[in-house]
């Protein structure tokens, strides 16, 4: 089991995730500046950024190809977390804590061997 620590504390935002899935429609907006692998989606159940790879198309209407959870993990500086799922294309690594939560982490902020 690959483990990391958390250089960098991580806060989440303030907006309810969503998790799409594949077959799904979603409607595509723009790109992300300071992530440029994420697109903005809106689906019936709510909005939010994924990866453009996961998508039939990077703008307009789109069919989710690959099911994708937008939950972000908050981390504390030290905080050792275990690696559950690396996405090296879109720079965020899916991680679980001492408390069992998991969710998405940038690697930006991570120590990872």
């Amino acid at each position: 089991m690959e483990r990391c620590i958390a250089a960098v504390g991580h806060d989440i935002p303030e907006r309810p995730t969503i998790q799409i899935e594949a077959g799904e429609v979603v409607d595509v907006a723009e790109r992300d500046g300071e992530w440029p692998a994420f697109v903005f989606v809106t689906t019936q159940s709510g909005s939010g950024w994924v990866p453009a790879r996961h998508l039939s198309a990077a703008s307009g209407s789109a069919i989710v190809l690959t099911g994708y959870d937008t939950t972000e993990l908050p981390t504390a500086v030290g905080e050792v977390l275990e690696v559950v799922e690396r996405d090296r294309d879109s720079g965020w690594t899916w991680c679980r804590n001492a408390a069992g939560r998991e969710g998405w982490v940038p690697d930006r902020t991570l120590d990872i061997a």
